[in-house]
């Protein structure tokens, strides 16, 4: 079973590779991920300020969060193969 830790890192590094992936690191003004994982409890907040950027940064931070989700999701699932 993965520890807290790692749920953590595995969900920041996984909403922040999809927003720097979707966006410009030039364009990004302020990029704020927020993890919390208790009681078997995942929570993500992704924050992401990109007033020049092309893209629709709120569906980018909304899909940030559920690739931090889905990222866990494997997490798990990879811990229960093995």
């Amino acid at each position: 079973m993965p520890t807290d830790e790692e749920v953590v890192e595995t969900a920041a590094e996984a909403a922040e590779g999809l927003v720097l992936a979707r966006l410009q690191n030039s364009d990004v003004d302020d990029l704020d991920i927020t993890v919390s994982f208790e009681d078997g409890v995942l929570d993500v907040d992704v924050y992401v300020n990109a007033p020049e950027a092309d893209a629709d940064v709120e569906q980018v931070a909304d899909d940030a969060a559920l690739a931090a989700q889905g990222a866990v999701d494997d997490l798990f699932a990879t811990e229960d193969d093995a």
